[in-house]
């Protein structure tokens, strides 16, 4: 058993030679009985991830000696461990359901029948939930069916789609891009925001795949209507704008990573300004901010990078009928506008904010477009005292130049070789991460490996040798060797960067990064008190 750390607050336990069934009815034992500050417990072939709150993080030690000793007791399989008999998806194989069908069998020498009967006979096992939320990713592949993933991914790879990668196979839940090779597509909806259990499979379950002439793929339609009264009018869109809060917790098992607003501190501070609570739901946008008009007088206030159309850092009052032009970004890359009350649309999941590639959550399961209307909760009923502005001294700087913390992966005290250089923000940055570009180094120490827990803040290093750093919207699984972990008080400085930016990564301990962090929220606490004297 190997304890490592995932970023600053979680731990990743290796498990070599422990059954994958036995691996998640270990995750299965430490959520049912967590330690203080335990969030979430993500299996995945024979890792297991645990994740802590910040201010309640163990050592090292610590979990190992619980690990070991839940392992130990795992004799008979819990009540609810994974079905022993195998769950049957239905499968239309080929066709314009399997595109990739045909070169596949080629490429085993095979036909077509008989890479189906292959496929269908065998059992399969679920070793991971990740990369999409409900994505399985499945052994027990046969070996003449294995092959390398497509040189040039789909851009769109279709809901329900069954695809093979390397010696894996695995179904599409939703519409995303991917790079597996597609030989079939299943009716059965593989994740549902709405269902008691929201990923069909979790791991260990067993799974055997069933051909059928014809099957009608049901539409996805899994956003909830938008709850209260709308107030807010969106008049032009702005680039990427979203509803976001402060993420969801607990369902990384199923997928589902956290998500929210990318700059976490600029939401934290936002809110407070208009008298929200930190987690309160408003609207990320991206170099372009929305144009909006507002139904009832409120209060609103911006975080982030600044705009043409509104200062940062202060609350403003907003009378009903203002329309509010928010402009482009001056400095930085996103903008979060808390409005007083907070962006008023259902919960699901248990965040309110929009998770883009699966379609769900912010009242309407995608970026925002001109005609929306969004609701405001009940205004909190505070108003600031006097003309005032918080001291950007007490927030990060967004500058062109940026040079973040990173705890090297393995705990080495020196930055791996391909990071000790100089890096450029490509313009294919999203939310999901930041893309470098910079000299190219030798092939050979990125690539793809077998799948592991990742978190916002770790470093992929691709084939290509150019560095990712995984962002809010992060995937709970990736296959690139990874570097190790940004720091996660300097990810708003990420967050914020934008094409052309240059970057530079700083080797810290573990102990360094989890120190700044605490500093942070010391001074973060500081700056709420602050704010709340000003608040009527």
């Amino acid at each position: 058993m190997v304890v490592q750390p995932l970023g600053d607050c979680a731990y990743a336990v290796t498990l070599d030679g422990v059954p994958s069934t036995q691996v998640a009815a270990l995750a299965d034992a430490l959520r049912g009985d967590p330690w203080p500050g335990q969030t979430e417990v993500v299996a995945a072939y024979a890792t297991v991830a645990v994740f802590f709150r910040r201010e309640a993080i163990p050592s090292e030690e610590e979990v190992g000696q619980r690990v070991a000793s839940r392992l130990g007791r795992l004799a008979a399989p819990a009540a609810d461990s994974p079905s022993a008999e195998p769950r049957e998806i239905p499968v239309v194989y080929g066709g314009e359901d399997g595109p990739d069908l045909r070169e596949v069998a080629a490429g085993a020498r095979l036909s077509s029948t008989d890479l189906v009967r292959l496929h269908a006979g065998a059992d399969y096992e679920v070793q991971a939930i990740g990369f999409l939320p409900g994505f399985p990713y499945l052994s027990g592949l046969p070996s003449e069916l294995a092959c390398p993933r497509r040189a040039s991914p789909r851009t769109v790879v279709p809901a329900g789609a069954v695809g093979i990668g390397g010696a894996q196979t695995g179904v599409y839940p939703c519409a995303s891009p991917g790079g597996w090779n597609l030989i079939g597509r299943t009716p059965l909806r593989l994740f549902d925001p709405e269902r008691d259990r929201p990923a069909l499979l979790r791991a260990g379950d067993r799974v055997r795949f069933t051909p059928v002439a014809a099957a009608e793929f049901p539409a996805a339609g899994v956003c909830a209507p938008q709850a209260g009264r709308p107030a807010l009018h969106v008049l032009r869109a702005g680039q990427l704008t979203t509803v976001q809060d402060l993420g969801r917790s607990g369902w990384r098992h199923a997928g589902v990573g956290p998500g929210g607003a990318a700059d976490e501190m600029a939401a934290r501070v936002a809110n407070s300004l208009v008298g929200n609570p930190e987690n309160a739901a408003g609207l990320e946008f991206t170099l372009s901010g929305p144009e909006l008009r507002f139904e009832r007088d409120t209060w609103v206030a911006i975080g982030g990078g600044e705009f043409t159309g509104l200062s940062s850092w202060i609350p403003f009052r907003v009378a009903a009928g203002t329309t509010l032009d928010l402009g482009g970004a001056r400095r930085g890359c996103r903008g979060f506008l808390a409005v007083a009350g907070g962006i008023d649309v259902p919960e699901v999941l248990g965040g309110r904010g929009v998770h883009l590639r699966a379609g769900f959550g912010g009242g309407h399961g995608r970026a925002l477009r001109a005609g929306d209307r969004l609701a405001v909760g009940p205004d909190p009923g505070v108003a600031p005292r006097g003309r005032w502005q918080v001291d950007t001294r007490l927030l990060s700087r967004y500058a062109g130049e940026i040079e973040v913390r990173l705890v090297p992966a393995g705990r080495a005290c020196t930055l791996p070789e391909g990071l000790a250089r100089e890096f450029t923000v490509s313009a294919r940055s999203d939310r999901m991460g930041v893309r470098l570009e910079g000299p190219k180094r030798e092939a050979g120490g990125g690539g793809n490996l077998g799948s592991a827990p990742v978190v916002p803040g770790t470093v992929q290093l691709p084939p290509d040798g150019d560095p990712i750093v995984l962002l809010a919207d992060a995937q709970t699984i990736g296959g690139y060797a990874t570097a190790g972990h940004v720091a996660t008080v300097d990810l708003p400085l990420l967050a914020q960067a934008r094409a052309g930016d240059r970057v530079r990564f700083r080797a810290v301990t573990l102990e360094e990064a989890r120190g700044k962090l605490a500093a942070r929220e010391h001074a973060l606490a500081i700056l709420r008190a602050g704010i709340k004297e000003r608040l009527k």
